[in-house]
């Protein structure tokens, strides 16, 4: 397993040196985010190293943001969510909340992702409003998270 944190720590700075270099151009960004995340969401690091490349998936999504803003997918705005909410970053996980919400509003992601926010955070008056929110939208709900709002109702 060393071998491949050693490669993977290699293969992203590869990648946000490329990326450093051409921010215009997406794709470095959307290979980082995606590559990251696979293996962030495993937490196999340290707790100091896990954060400093989730803060580098942060650095990376908002260069994303600022120059190609369709390649923030639902799925790489929650990635960006989740593993900050894992770190306890919860400042920058608000923000990637609010942002994945504006970007993809139809999205289920744009609601669960607040809902465990808030709940990690024990912030219990925006937690009843983001599920208050989502029982109002239109917003295909999975068995799982049907299931939470059964529990929180």
């Amino acid at each position: 397993m060393s071998s491949e944190l050693n490669e993977f720590r290699i293969n992203v700075q590869k990648i946000y040196v490329e990326m450093q270099k051409n921010p215009e151009q997406g794709e470095f960004g959307e290979q980082m985010l995606d590559y990251m995340n696979r293996v962030l969401e495993q937490k196999v690091f340290t707790e100091i190293e896990q954060s400093r490349f989730v803060h580098m998936m942060d650095e990376t999504a908002e260069l994303l943001y600022e120059n190609s803003r369709g390649s923030l997918t639902a799925k790489r705005c929650e990635g960006i969510c989740l593993r900050h909410i894992e770190i306890k970053d919860f400042e920058v996980g608000e923000k990637w909340c609010m942002r994945l919400a504006e970007l993809h509003p139809l999205e289920l992601a744009a609601y669960t992702c607040k809902l465990k926010l808030y709940f990690t955070m024990n912030n219990k008056e925006a937690f009843f409003e983001a599920l208050e929110a989502l029982k109002k939208s239109d917003v295909v709900i999975d068995h799982e998270t049907l299931e939470l709002i059964r529990l929180f109702s």
